[in-house]
């Protein structure tokens, strides 16, 4: 099928779906999460294809662990399709009401966006989430995934629109695009009549590219290299666990930790019990000098290294004087992802908070906790690191806008 097809399929779709009762959705998307367990061994045996030309292609480990399901991720995929099932639904929920001196009743209301594009790389959960959010914000969507994943795409996308049909809804509100030329996706990126807004989620590449070269508006989910500032005041026995945690829970994911700031206080007490429970996941550190009089045997860090999301068992450490020294770092070389502090000193905390520009700053926990499904949205349609309409992890409210409606009874402008 050519994509101006699909736009129109998803065009006609969407305005069903704006139709469509809560409860329907509701019921397609539980349906949805029990036929995709029931379907685990044609989607593993699908993602086990993908998953042998990746390695073939010498994939890099990280995307790898991007693209590989099995049980326990499928029925990850299924808990975020029935926890959207029971979010409310933001559907013509009213925002806001006003009347006018001259007697006008004004509603705000949130209403879908519409179709929406997504173009996405190697993760196919992705699959899931995106239907799942869309569908139940009243959007159609079509998903663009890359040709790494896409017998695992297919496979997902089949059992969707087969659940979604089953239950009175048009398969047409869901629909992947399997050609896998770039000229298909450029084109995709400039069908305005018929996409409302485009959602990259991938590298910097990918994001870059959907940035630069689409007449669609773009949401744009950054990447993620995001930083652990350990403070002066910082408990030690909690900070360890903290940075283990974000750097090697899973390294494949823009919310890992990449990079490592330490107030030079802290050094000593800090760095060679950290480096011996890093060395356990055989993570290697790139230092600056002062980590590395501590930790002789390192690598030296560049400052191309504080600027890098590795995806990999890296991590860069630099060393500061206070936590003013901490926050302009971590401004000048983050994502505006992803950041924390560790510290028992809450004035420095809260300036932390204050003064970071990321979309999540946390205080004395992971990085890994930003995540739609952990902030309890459901799943998340990306992780917005701009500034207008979304930031942060995306879920249901972010994939709507609004409408005003106003009532009178005759009233004629002067």
């Amino acid at each position: 099928m050519d994509i101006i097809s699909m736009g129109q399929k998803a065009a006609a779709a969407k305005y069903m779906l704006q139709k469509t009762a809560s409860e329907q959705k509701n019921k397609a998307l539980l349906e949805a999460a029990e036929a995709l367990c029931s379907s685990e061994e044609e989607i593993l045996t699908a993602n086990r294809a993908d998953i042998a030309q990746g390695e073939a292609n010498g994939m890099h480990m990280g995307m790898l662990d991007r693209l590989r399901l099995n049980h326990e991720r499928i029925e990850a995929m299924a808990d975020g399709l029935r926890q959207i099932a029971l979010l409310e639904d933001p559907v013509n929920k009213v925002l806001e009401t006003f009347e006018r001196p001259n007697g006008l009743y004004i509603e705000k209301r949130r209403v879908p966006m519409g179709v929406i594009g997504i173009i996405y790389e190697s993760r196919p959960n992705v699959t899931a989430d995106a239907f799942g959010l869309c569908f139940k914000a009243g959007n159609a969507v079509i998903l663009k995934g890359g040709s790494d994943a896409i017998h695992s795409n297919q496979a997902i996308t089949s059992v969707l629109r087969k659940v979604v049909g089953k239950c009175g809804i048009t398969e047409d509100c869901v629909q992947l695009i399997t050609d896998t030329d770039r000229s298909v996706t450029n084109a995709f990126m400039k069908m305005n009549e018929y996409v409302d807004v485009l959602i990259p989620r991938g590298g910097a590449g990918l994001i870059r590219a959907v940035v630069e070269n689409s007449t669609v508006p773009v949401i744009e989910t950054g990447t993620g290299n995001c930083h652990i500032y350990v403070d002066k005041d910082a408990d030690i026995t909690m900070a360890i666990p903290i940075i283990c945690n974000a750097k090697t829970q899973r390294i494949g994911v823009c919310n890992a930790c990449e990079s490592l700031v330490v107030h030079e206080d802290m050094r000593q007490g800090l760095l060679p019990a950290l480096a011996m429970k890093l060395s356990e996941y055989n993570v290697e550190i790139r230092g600056d000098e002062q980590t590395r009089e501590i930790l002789t045997d390192v690598i030296p860090a560049t400052p191309e290294d504080y600027g890098t999301e590795y995806l990999d068992y890296i991590l860069s450490i630099k060393t500061v004087k206070s936590v003013e020294d901490a926050i302009d770092h971590i401004n000048q070389y983050n994502t505006k992802h992803s950041d924390c502090i560790i510290t028992d000193n809450m004035e420095n905390a809260e300036k932390f908070l204050n003064e970071i520009d990321a979309a999540c700053v946390y205080v004395n926990a992971s990085t890994r906790f930003t995540d739609g499904f952990e902030f309890g949205f459901g799943a998340e349609i990306g992780i917005s690191t701009q500034k207008l309409h979304a930031r942060g992890p995306m879920g249901l409210n972010e994939l709507t806008s609004y409408k005003y409606t106003i009532k009178g009874y005759g009233q004629i402008r002067p």
